[in-house]
């Protein structure tokens, strides 16, 4: 009987009950994964893999509970709602189970494989870029505690973890190239918006000025040479803002014809200044001319804005002003607060 007691005092002892916080799910890591994950119920007591097993998919509970046992002298690891595990079988590929995994109670699981995983890199790559940063993290905890105890595990996670890291790498590169106009090169829109989140959560505090720049009969080009020279005239209006910007500056295709440049600046001459630069530059290059365009004029509305507040808010001055210069004939930039328009 003392055997017996002993047994279950060892038992609980190797038996992690609390939920381990690296294997848990935020709920916008969840609602994706979930959404694309495939359902799969088993029942109390069935086995979902033994040690040694091959494995390629990682698991997401939705209902109930699994045990996961590490053998040896490791403890038990209990995962409920929420939590994820095996995750090195689709992350590495043909990975060898380092656990049992059984079902304690009825449960309902979410299986992703590589099919699926590519799904979540697409839809959305920040937030899976995020899960990966915390899943490298849980991994070189575990490996700490393997390699004082398995050292023979100790090559296996080292390549998991290049592993892991090359495809942190990847996915923030994809990340990047999300956020840039595939076109001009520039930032697009959701890049505008990170760049503005970023500068928010650093407490930036400097001056700001806006250039809303939208080409002046930009149809006309399209439809009397074609898209390609649409194209070209586009790319061209962007080299003109990526060589005023500086370092600090962020210059953005919002989308069709329709540009944007944030500048460091601290008064409306700052901001005029780059404005003054984006015409005349312009106007150069249409004395230039030749059959087929490869500039056109600009109208700019231009403000000074404040990063910490609404981007709707000063976009809409800006672009009062814009349209402004348009229907004084184009080719001018109007300042937000009504002022008559710069005479260059």
């Amino acid at each position: 009987m003392s055997h017996d007691g002993g047994g279950a005092n060892a038992l609980q002892e190797r038996t992690s009950l609390q939920p381990d916080a690296a294997a848990l799910l935020a709920s916008r890591e969840y609602a994706l994964f979930a959404s694309l994950g495939r359902t799969r119920e088993i029942a109390a007591g069935q086995s979902l893999f033994r040690r040694g097993d091959t494995g390629r998919v990682m698991y997401l509970v939705v209902e109930g509970e699994i045990e996961l046992d590490f053998g040896s002298d490791l403890a038990l690891k209990r995962l409920g709602p929420r939590e994820f595990f095996g995750e090195l079988g689709l992350l590495i590929g043909e990975h060898t189970r380092s656990a049992d995994a059984a079902a304690t109670t009825d449960t309902r699981l979410i299986e992703l494989g590589l099919e699926e995983f590519q799904a979540l890199v697409d839809a959305d790559p920040a937030l899976v870029a995020q899960f990966l940063r915390r899943a490298i993290a849980r991994v070189v905890l575990n490996e700490q505690g393997l390699i004082r105890q398995l050292r023979r595990r100790n090559q296996d996670l080292e390549t998991a973890l290049d592993n892991l890291y090359a495809t942190t790498h990847q996915l923030n590169q994809t990340e990047e190239l999300a956020r840039v106009d595939e076109l001009t090169g520039l930032y697009n829109r959701r890049g505008l918006i990170q760049h503005l989140q970023d500068c928010r959560q650093r407490g930036f505090k400097g001056g700001v000025g806006l250039l809303l720049v939208d080409c002046d009969s930009f149809k006309r080009v399209n439809d009397a040479h074609g898209h390609l020279a649409g194209d070209r005239v586009l790319q061209n209006i962007a080299g003109i803002l990526r060589s005023v910007s500086s370092p600090e500056d962020v210059a953005c295709r919002l989308g069709g014809d329709e540009f944007c440049l944030l500048v460091m600046a601290e008064g409306r001459d700052d901001v005029l200044r780059y404005a003054e630069f984006v015409l005349e530059t312009t106007r150069n290059l249409l004395r230039l001319q030749q059959a087929v365009p490869t500039i056109c004029p600009v109208s700019i509305g231009a403000c000074l804005v404040d990063v910490h507040s609404d981007w709707n808010h000063w976009y809409a001055h800006a672009d009062a002003a814009l349209y402004q210069a348009k229907r004084d004939g184009g080719n001018r930039v109007r300042w937000a607060d009504g002022e008559l328009p710069v005479r260059l």
